[in-house]
């Protein structure tokens, strides 16, 4: 009862910490499984991938709902995400564990990267030639006036072999890969931020998903820890939520990305010591 206690505890700050920096908690419950509980990497990220799915599918229906999410443009992408995924989680079950902690602190770096350059929106008036054949661009709500306003969507390929690499972090590092899918749509599809990320958190339960039932058939999903890790995640993440529109987001960002950067180094020091 103890252990499940502190897997709580553990999994509940992980999410609350992902929800305000907008990572997601996968990004933070992994390393806490690994330092702190000193769970084996494959069973954490197992246990990561099923926290994943369930934190997607309960912050995801606002975003469709109010009509951030680009719909069309996340079933068109989850084709890529998908694959790198189940890739990834089979090459997770047999890539050695310290390459996995190695690539787990480059990831924690190139989160923090992203975090500190992360820019307004860019909207495009109109899509190019595949993108419009594909229906892809959309309508976001303004924010005065009540006119919608519409944008357009560029360079699907290039967004899409982006999203095969985040689906591969994804499945072999048990991640949702948020901030390449976010990178992905808003650098190089120029999506507006608000849509890519709201998108993002759609798709990231799909990727997560598919990686998750590679994991399961496995074997290295242990139900006395995804449990409890699952439910921590997820009130951690609504509690996150509920505080995120009553603080500065913009305070809180270096300490997020000092808080990255600590796990990159501590992650990097594991995988090269071998401890």
């Amino acid at each position: 009862m103890l252990i499940m206690g502190g897997l709580l505890a553990l999994a509940a700050g992980a999410g609350f910490i992902g929800a305000l920096s907008g990572l997601g908690g996968g990004v933070f419950i992994v390393p806490a499984l690994l330092i702190f509980a000193h769970i084996p990497i494959q069973i954490a990220v197992g246990a990561s991938l099923i926290s994943v799915v369930a934190t997607s599918a309960g912050a995801s229906v606002a975003f469709v709902r109010d009509g951030w999410t680009n719909l069309r443009v996340a079933m068109a992408l989850e084709c890529a995400t998908v694959t790198g995924a189940v890739t990834g989680a089979y090459l997770a079950g047999i890539i050695p564990a310290w390459v996995l902690e190695l690539l787990f602190a480059l990831m924690m770096l190139q989160s923090a990267y992203f975090t500190v350059t992360k820019v307004g929106d860019s909207i495009l008036p109109r899509s190019d030639k595949l993108a419009a054949r594909l229906q892809l661009g959309g309508r976001i709500p303004a924010d005065t006036g009540g006119h919608e306003v519409e944008y357009g969507v560029v360079n699907v390929p290039g967004g899409a072999l982006l999203m095969l690499v985040a689906g591969l972090m994804s499945g072999l590092l048990g991640i949702g890969s948020g901030a390449l899918k976010v990178m992905a749509m808003d650098y190089v599809m120029h999506l507006p931020l608000k849509v890519s990320s709201a998108t993002s958190n759609f798709m990231i339960g799909v990727t997560a998903g598919a990686g998750a039932l590679v994991f399961l058939a496995r074997g290295d999903v242990a139900t006395v820890i995804a449990a409890p890790v699952a439910l921590g995640v997820t009130a951690g993440a609504l509690a996150g939520s509920r505080l995120l529109p009553h603080v500065n987001v913009q305070s809180l960002r270096m300490m997020f990305v000092a808080i990255l950067v600590l796990i990159a180094i501590e992650m990097g020091w594991r995988a090269i010591s071998g401890f």
